[in-house]
């Protein structure tokens, strides 16, 4: 409770301090004050009852996102309290030899690493139109880290799945206030079973840090970062996907287009899992003023759990499109950074475009797939900028 209440001290007291202080919130509301929180440099924030951070564009021109750069997404309070010595994870349900680990006994399992690129399936609501209501995140709730730790497979092998297993559930250990459903997410035993599915105590070499999991959280490549549970406290085999307000309401697409008042049933929905085919312009940024000479227009694309094929700039509001090219950084689940030298005719405004293709043959659309919940907005980007 402590680091919730200092939280709010930095808050209330940052029209006092925000001049001083060597890491600065951008603040997400109209009033544009800065909020102090350390070791989260030049971050958004979205939400301070839950912390919730979102990184500026800017910020996507590495292929591995430092940690302090990388977005946060809080459901409800962080844990007060989590000592590596007292963590313990079960495992049960339906298993023949039910486990309980300590971190120690974790870190003896054999280690795998997989560059993932992690979003937020609300990533892009605030551009949804209609809008919808929730975290009215930007473009920077996604970042790409190297996460390590034991498969989750060779954790199940241990305990030994019953074939009536045919889920995974996760629970963090997440401080739920008042009457707030827990969160609790559960993912196919395929996608359990996968190699790269991990529970992951590592981020980019360095021990998970609190907004991140510390000690452990699981790691769900490709797919929406809600399916990547934190803290996690209990791994339970299901035979049927758990029922739960965080899965069986929410992060739930309609199995169909919908319009916005249409009313949607739960049996013609089905959970939002793989991430769609994305590009973001992380420079030049929108609204930039330039001057006249050779522009670096350049960003990053992903695909979930796809590899990215092309992406394509144009200068001219869509009118034609040229080939950026890719850097050389890949992974599987992974983003590639891109990059296109433009040099503009003459001065006046223009609007920039970016799209991404991935070997599914997927295309970012001109305009995303709206949907009740703002999930996996993915239009063709676009900055406008003023050359002189």
């Amino acid at each position: 409770m402590n680091s919730r209440r200092d939280f709010l001290k930095h808050i209330s007291g940052a029209a006092l301090v925000a001049s001083a202080a060597p890491s600065i919130l951008t603040w997400a509301l109209p009033q544009g004050q800065s909020v102090p929180v350390p070791g989260e440099d030049g971050m958004i924030l979205r939400s301070f009852r839950f912390v919730d951070l979102e990184a500026p564009v800017e910020y996507f021109n590495t292929w591995l996102t430092p940690v302090p750069h990388f977005f946060v997404r809080n459901h409800m309070h962080e844990p007060s309290e989590l000592g590596a010595g007292d963590w313990r994870v079960t495992v049960g349900g339906e298993v023949e030899k039910p486990l309980t680990l300590s971190l120690a006994e974790l870190s003896k399992i054999e280690s795998h690493s997989v560059v993932n690129t992690l979003e937020c399936a609300g990533n892009g609501r605030s551009l949804h139109r209609p809008q919808v209501p929730g975290i009215q995140w930007g473009k920077g709730a996604v970042g790409t880290a190297r996460f390590s730790g034991p498969r989750l497979r060779d954790v199940l092998q241990r305990a030994g799945v019953k074939s009536t297993g045919n889920h995974v559930m996760f629970r963090g250990l997440d401080e739920v206030p008042g009457k707030v459903p827990p969160f609790i997410r559960s993912i196919p035993m395929e996608k359990a079973l996968d190699a790269d599915t991990l529970l992951a105590t590592h981020m980019n070499g360095f021990p998970l840090t609190k907004h991140h999991g510390f000690p452990a959280r699981a790691l769900v490549p490709g797919w929406i970062g809600a399916a990547s549970c934190k803290w996690l406290t209990e791994i339970k085999v299901l035979d049927a996907e758990f029922v739960g307000n965080f899965m069986s309401t929410g992060y739930r697409l309609p199995n169909q287009p919908v319009k916005p008042g249409d009313a949607v049933k739960p049996e013609d929905t089905h959970p939002v899992t793989a991430l769609n085919v994305k590009s973001v312009i992380a420079g030049p940024s929108d609204g930039a003023s330039l001057k006249t000479g050779k522009v670096a227009v350049h960003g990053a694309a992903w695909a979930g759990e796809a590899d990215i094929a092309k992406v394509e700039v144009s200068t001219d509001g869509g009118a034609t499109w040229s080939p950026a090219k890719l850097g050389h950084d890949q992974a599987q689940y992974a983003w590639r950074l891109w990059s296109y030298e433009w040099k503009p005719a003459k001065v006046g405004d223009y609007t920039l475009l970016s799209r991404a293709t991935d070997s599914l043959g997927r295309t970012q659309p001109a305009t995303a797939v709206w949907n009740p919940s703002g999930y996996l907005y993915n239009a063709v980007d676009q900055v406008k900028i003023h050359v002189s």
